[in-house]
């Protein structure tokens, strides 16, 4: 590793000469590398301190013609809160410039400009990013490089490119570091969440390897989103070329006819019908036609063989296009998510027998995906409990355990706002439809209804059509007599009612 030349303690001027007033105008809070602190200039800043592997906080006085780094008898004459106060404000006043870039599909933004503290915006990435884009970091935080002193480098933490993410930033940060002579900073990759860097880098310093450390809650989190992000559930992520009916058509049949010789495809032939049955109902929205119906009868086929086997059939995909589903034994795979889609596909189909067998799945196949938080699966054994007949208490019992573990300190391999907004939506629903209070089953549906339409905005992607777990719980309620309008957005019309519903093989 390169060495970093030691801060300017001011050669130029005395030390102390400028006034009180002097500092406070030019004082900026600033990163520097922790092995440009000689003893004699660390001895002479006891204040400063380490703030993440590699950066040390201090304190420098921006001046006509050099920069130098406060010392313990400036930040005494001045006082430590007044100091830090004119600091703050005038490094968010540095002027810099922002860029987008695109690396393996991950968004990257480069913060930069002539200022010697454009880097230690990272510190205050959140305000920073605010004040220079106008839009806000997601709860998740940011990956961040700091190179030089003069940029930043920020990958926002919102989907599954968050791992093309870390290491396109790695690679950047390691050349530009290797690059930036006198202004180098930190070659690390760095998480910044609420308000701290995390460095994510390890290094072995004798033989110059650079490797990954991450923290079990950001591996987590990828995980997570790299699963959302697949699957199709993240807003945002919808391309303008996102499949047509056709399109998806043709690949489900394909998938399906793959099977034999490749059983891992049925997985991927659930996920397509999945996207096929949402798909379909963009031009039919109220499931009117026998295309959707058939294409939602598929993702009930396929759902139920993918975890509790299946003999050969048929499915429908619409246009005569028919693929034969071959004999599957039940291997459920390590999918919670896809448990869940496959359960809620059978219960606005109303396939009592279907749901039965899913619910014999073991809670300890599923409880093996570790892209997902606890709420997930105390989730899955609320509806395993309540379609097996346990007891009210029981499943009032894991329904707040639910509750509780969805909580935003217990969650974290998802986005709150996903959790919130799209994944909480049905437990909500279904307290209100054991608890019978039709009235607050009314509004909780309009409230999920609501969520779902400003979670996924003005998005062309398949799930934006239908808001799946609020129709099925909405789906239950119906059946058990609750007024429920039949013409909501997001709840096909025709499914809800029952009136489109015919057999599946």
């Amino acid at each position: 590793m390169t060495s970093q030349h030691a801060p300017d303690l001011g050669p130029h001027s005395p030390e102390g000469e400028e006034s009180v007033e002097e500092i406070l105008r030019g004082a900026h809070i600033r990163l520097l590398a922790v092995d440009s602190l000689t003893p004699r200039i660390a001895q002479a800043m006891t204040y400063a301190r380490v703030v993440a592997d590699g950066l040390v906080f201090a304190y420098a006085l921006d001046r006509p013609t050099s920069v130098r780094v406060l010392t313990d008898r400036d930040v005494e004459r001045v006082g430590l809160e007044a100091l830090g106060a004119a600091a703050y404000a005038n490094l968010m006043r540095a002027p810099a410039e922002h860029d987008e870039v695109t690396e393996q599909g991950a968004r990257l933004h480069t913060v930069y400009g002539d200022s010697h503290f454009v880097a230690s915006k990272a510190l205050y990435l959140s305000e920073a990013v605010r004040q220079i884009t106008g839009e806000p970091l997601p709860d998740d935080g940011a990956l961040v490089v700091v190179p030089s002193r003069h940029n930043l480098v920020y990958h926002p933490i919102v989907d599954g490119t968050v791992t093309a993410g870390l290491n396109s930033l790695a690679s950047y940060a390691l050349g530009a570091y290797e690059d930036s002579g006198k202004g180098a900073l930190s070659p690390r990759v760095y998480w910044w969440h609420r308000g701290r860097l995390t460095s994510l880098t390890a290094i072995d310093h004798e033989t110059r390897v650079f490797s990954f450390d991450l923290p079990p809650r950001l591996l987590g989190l990828m995980k997570g989103l790299v699963r959302l992000d697949g699957g199709g559930r993240l807003a945002g992520r919808a391309a303008p070329e996102t499949p047509g009916v056709t399109e998806l058509a043709r690949t489900t049949a394909q998938l399906i006819s793959g099977v034999t010789e490749n059983p891992a495809r049925l997985g991927e032939a659930f996920h397509s019908a999945v996207a096929l049955a949402h798909a379909h109902c963009a031009a039919d929205p109220g499931a009117a036609h026998i295309g959707t119906w058939d294409a939602w009868a598929t993702a009930v086929q396929l759902g139920s063989a993918l975890f509790t086997g299946a003999d050969p059939q048929e499915c429908h995909l619409g246009e005569d296009l028919v693929a034969s589903l071959p004999a599957t034994r039940a291997e459920p795979p390590v999918d919670a998510r896809a448990w869940l889609d496959a359960l809620y596909f059978a219960v606005v189909c109303r396939q009592r027998d279907r749901i039965s067998r899913l619910c014999q799945v073991p809670l300890e196949r599923l409880g093996e995906d570790d892209s997902v938080d606890e709420y997930v699966l105390d989730w899955i054994d609320t509806l395993r409990t309540f379609f097996a007949g346990g007891s009210m208490d029981d499943v009032v019992h894991k329904l707040l355990a639910t509750m509780k573990s969805s909580m935003p300190d217990a969650v974290t391999h998802a986005p709150m706002d996903f959790v919130n907004r799209i994944d909480y939506q049905p437990a909500a629903l279904f307290h209100r439809y054991v608890a019978a209070d039709h009235d607050a089953f009314a509004e909780t549906l309009a409230e999920a209804l609501q969520e779902h339409g400003g979670y996924w905005g003005e998005s062309t992607a398949p799930r934006a059509r239908v808001a799946l777990g609020p129709l099925a719980m909405a789906s239950l309620a119906y059946d058990r007599g609750f007024p429920i309008a039949s013409k909501q957005p997001y709840l096909p019309t025709y499914l809800l009612n029952r009136e489109r519903i015919e057999d599946i093989p």
